[in-house]
């Protein structure tokens, strides 16, 4: 399979001849009859959780369930951004919908908001940026997506040495098992190691560039955080689920030998 990345401006041509536009494109050689199939949002490799800027919030426009955020576009990075393109804020993955030389306008749907903490985002609050992912960009992260699991909450942030060890709690006691001991985890779409467990909150050692660089120097006790558990882990639960393996989320009898047979490893 060959993955071919395409510009918003680029037309992609299908087998009948007929032009569409499109993000991103995979040409899959003897295994479709259609040379080109188009993903949106769910493409598999679209963030790593590295946070490329922090653009802050200008202004935010409320049209019913729907929300439409404008940020100030960053200085440097966001210069070839394109009308379309996917950015993930705050861990969310929104499309460019209007844009100039000062500011982008995202588009917030109602399942959106639902979500995640971007309903409640004011007028001067910052925010993380990264752009998706082009072929052969450093996957220095994790595998994110932009698709926010649920809402947690910052519980505090104590200082060690240089860096700073950051709790956050998981109220639904579902997405729990999600976690393990140094596993990947996005928090406002920051790629973070798991460092400590403990029954509802989760720990991670954050290194003074995360610190500095990103919203979760902003974070104070009580604020809310989006969060992304780690792909793989999400499919395997759900794949013991869905074939009896398991009476709740997590089986008992899962062992390395029977993920080797299943597949996974």
């Amino acid at each position: 399979m060959r993955l071919i990345r395409c510009n918003s401006e680029a037309d992609c041509e299908s087998q009948d001849g007929k032009k569409c536009r499109v993000s991103i494109g995979i040409l899959a050689r003897g295994l479709s009859p259609q040379p080109y199939v188009q993903v949106s949002g769910d493409f598999l490799f679209m963030f790593t959780g590295l946070i490329q800027a922090v653009g802050t919030i200008e202004r935010t426009e409320a049209g019913g369930v729907n929300r439409r955020l404008w940020i100030a576009r960053p200085p440097q990075g966001f210069d070839t951004l394109a009308l379309g393109e996917s950015v993930a804020v705050d861990g969310a993955c929104l499309t460019v919908e209007k844009l100039d030389h000062q500011r982008i306008a995202f588009f917030a749907s109602a399942e959106t908001l639902d979500r995640t903490t971007l309903g409640h985002r004011h007028s001067g609050d910052r925010v993380n940026l990264e752009r998706s992912l082009a072929l052969g960009d450093r996957l220095g992260g994790h595998l994110v997506l932009g698709h926010v699991d649920g809402v947690g909450r910052f519980v505090g942030a104590q200082r060690r040495g240089e860096d700073f060890w950051c709790e956050f709690e998981i109220p639904e006691s579902r997405r729990r098992p999600y976690l393990v001991e140094k596993g990947s985890i996005a928090v406002d779409g920051i790629s973070l190691t798991v460092a400590s467990l403990e029954g509802e909150r989760f720990a991670v050692a954050a290194i003074p560039y995360t610190w500095q660089h990103t919203t979760l120097s902003d974070r104070r006790p009580g604020d809310p955080v989006n969060l992304e558990f780690d792909l793989i882990g999400k499919y395997i639960l759900r794949w013991l689920e869905t074939h009896g393996q398991s009476s709740g989320p997590v089986s008992s009898g899962m062992t390395l030998e029977f993920l080797r047979q299943a597949g996974f490893v």
